[in-house]
């Protein structure tokens, strides 16, 4: 983990972040070639007339922070970078599914400009020592937002609406010439390097989820865009023929062929020429993922998972098939540009010829060669860095999925410990994702020997260092399996499954899962434990659990303050901080008033204080909050009480006046009545 912030102030960095916001669009560099122009170039002028002002806070970073001024801070910093990241959009975004995307755009900037505007009028400037001179530049562009923010400046309706009939195939085909022309025009169209842009940006927009059906949305724009470049091409034959018209048949007519979609490149959507596959498993055309790779992206345009590595591994394969279908269909095969460099290998000839002897027999019918095959895999993987990478690239990876499913559980226990063996290198842990890994790990963490679950779980907890898969591990069913072998695995599984759980939960989403799971008792059982065993990796899961609802009043329920009490006076100095953090969870929200009691009677106050100032950073800074608490806790119990008291006492009757011997009834012979006190 990249260092632990719980506790901290989420406003720790707010004037380096509108100073770096700020800093970011007046670099330069900013140009927009699409349908929102001309209000993309008044955000971004907006911006850059702030820059003195981040000078003067650049200036008012050398002193001392102060809390409250850093808190005034953040909704400025937020709203800047809310706005940075929609010049990004603008600037890099598909200018086909912007404009498509009109309403929501819109919108993004009507959020953006009104965010700006509140973040600055609510600014206190003379706490920080604004100047004069920059807080009136400052008004000047309040002043332009407020403007803005009553005045929408919506795109050109035509533009939208000729876009949209294209789109959705309802224009009239005799003004279809003039639709596209106009279209390449007004989308800044109209040259080869613009074209292949927009096919990256699109691809990567309509990828990334950004509509509802992401594979209609990519065919029909795609679509889309090729009529604009067919129609730019034939008005600028320099450019080169369309690729419709390649496709001759022998009498140089244009015939009608449909290139199988598997020897499309999914980036520009045409025949590969020179395929290659990269760190996912995708194949891409050459160029287009070179220039992919070239513009700065580091994911997949297909599965959005963010590549290990750059390297590009020629498709040999998918080469040959494409060459017999142009030869069966009268085609011409497609050459390749130039001849790229042979990458060189991990290990030697011998060693390579080895690996792909054992990949032959992994593909056996005889269960016996399969699982020696296996098992030296498992061995070779585990012996160093350079086997790893070369049995991953001879394409071992799938091979070894299919064993995953293996009757023969001593076979499928050397696969999936050679998959464990192999994601140590950080490269192949996104070829074992993208091969669709996680379901059979989790079939083999189910029903496998205990040996194999308990690899299969540190498979799981390899993998799940990486962020994006831990959403991928978590909704795969991997939890509730995990919780389970916590529950009734070896020691050496117990182990394994806590600390997969542990990296998941991290992620906020599998926190329920978790939770759901029945992790909760299980994890109290193991802190109660008087053996001490897994009582490190137990507090770690416990503490993350508390700061969600549901695990916050799972724990709660389990009575859980006496023991945190003796973890924070007598646990090692990691558990002190973790019961502490699990501490401050409790002891705020609807229950809090009940644990801050429980805490005071279990003599919570000693041991806190003492945290304070002997225990690690973050333990000595949830024991001071939770000594601020207890506090304020115990300040409110001594006011409830002395209000008690005084309302005892005004309830307490007047002293009753003498009455006359004469005057007194029978009943006063019978027993005083009892007059009522406080509560």
């Amino acid at each position: 983990m990249a260092g632990d912030r719980r506790g901290e102030p989420p406003v720790a960095a707010a004037k380096e972040r509108v100073a770096a916001a700020v800093e970011a669009v007046a670099s330069g560099g900013w140009e927009f070639r699409n349908a929102y122009r001309r209000q993309l170039l008044a955000l971004s002028r907006r911006i850059r007339l702030l820059g003195p002002f981040s000078e003067e806070l650049r200036e008012a970073r050398r002193a001392p922070a102060d809390e409250e001024e850093e808190r005034a801070l953040a909704p400025l910093a937020e709203a800047l970078e809310k706005a940075l990241e929609l010049l990004r959009l603008g600037r890099e975004g598909s200018r086909i599914f912007l404009v498509l995307q009109r309403d929501n755009v819109m919108k993004k900037f009507q959020e953006v400009i009104a965010q700006l505007e509140q973040a600055l009028s609510d600014f206190p400037y003379n706490k920080l020592d604004i100047s004069d001179e920059v807080r009136e530049q400052v008004e000047l562009v309040l002043a332009q937002l407020r403007r803005a923010k009553e005045r929408v400046d919506m795109p050109d309706d035509e533009f939208y609406n000729d876009l949209l009939s294209l789109y959705n195939k309802s224009y009239d085909p005799s003004a279809e010439l003039a639709i596209l022309e106009r279209l390449s025009e007004k989308l800044y169209l109209m040259t080869i390097t613009d074209l292949t842009q927009e096919s990256l940006a699109l691809h990567e927009m309509v990828a990334s989820g950004g509509g509802q059906d992401p594979g209609e949305h990519i065919e029909k724009m795609s679509m889309l865009l090729k009529k604009i470049k067919d129609f730019v091409q034939t008005q600028n034959p320099e450019m080169g023929p369309p690729i419709a018209s390649k496709l001759m048949d022998s009498n140089g007519d244009p015939r009608p062929v449909t290139i199988p979609d598997e020897f499309r490149c999914p980036i520009s959507l045409e025949l590969m020429k020179d395929p290659v596959i990269v760190a996912t498993g995708q194949t891409y055309e050459r160029a287009c993922i070179e220039k992919w790779l070239g513009s700065g992206h580091h994911t997949c345009p297909t599965t959005q998972q963010r590549m290990a590595n750059t390297t590009l591994t020629p498709n040999y394969v998918l080469r040959s098939l494409i060459a017999q279908w142009c030869e069966v269909n009268g085609m011409e095969p497609p050459k390749r540009s130039s001849q790229p460099n042979k990458p060189t290998s991990a290990c030697s000839s011998s060693e390579r010829a080895n690996i792909d002897a054992l990949l032959f027999k992994l593909c056996s019918p005889d269960p016996e060669e399969q699982r020696s095959a296996a098992a030296e895999l498992r061995l070779l993987a585990k012996r160093n860095a350079s086997n790893r990478i070369c049995i991953a690239e001879a394409g071992a990876i799938p091979l070894l999925l299919s064993l995953l499913s293996s009757s023969d559980l001593r076979t499928q226990e050397h696969a999936v410990t050679a998959l464990l063996n192999l994601s140590i290198h950080e490269d192949n842990k996104a070829s074992i994702i993208s091969s669709g890994a996680v379901p059979s790990i989790v079939h083999v963490l189910k029903n496998g020997s205990m040996e194999a679950r308990e690899n299969a779980a540190a498979t799981l907890f390899s993998l799940s260092v990486i962020d994006e898969y831990k959403v991928t591990i978590g909704g795969t069913g991997a939890i509730p399996a995990l919780v389970v072998l916590l529950s009734e695995g070896s020691q050496r599984g117990k182990k394994d499954a806590a600390a997969a759980l542990f990296n998941l939960c991290i992620y906020q989403g599998n926190k329920g899962r978790a939770i759901r799971a029945g992790l909760v008792p299980l994890i109290m059982g193991l802190v109660t434990n008087p053996t001490g065993a897994l009582m490190d990796e137990a507090m770690a899961i416990l503490s993350i659990l508390s700061s969600h609802p549901e695990g916050k009043a799972a724990i709660g329920a389990a009575e859980p303050v006496p023991v945190l009490v003796e973890m924070i006076g007598s646990g090692s100095p990691r558990n002190r901080e973790n019961a502490a953090a699990v501490m401050l969870h409790l002891c705020s929200g609807e229950y809090q008033l009940k644990h801050l009691a429980r805490a005071q009677e279990c003599g919570v106050m000693v041991p806190l204080r003492e945290l304070a100032l002997n225990g690690t950073e973050r333990g000595k800074r949830k024991a001071v909050q939770l000594l601020e608490r207890m506090s304020r806790f115990l300040v409110q119990q001594q006011e409830e009480q002395e209000a008690q008291l005084q309302a005892s006492a005004q309830a307490l009757p007047q002293a009753p006046e003498q009455i006359q011997e004469t005057d007194t009834p029978e009943q006063l012979d019978s027993p005083a009545p009892q007059y009522p006190v406080g509560p």
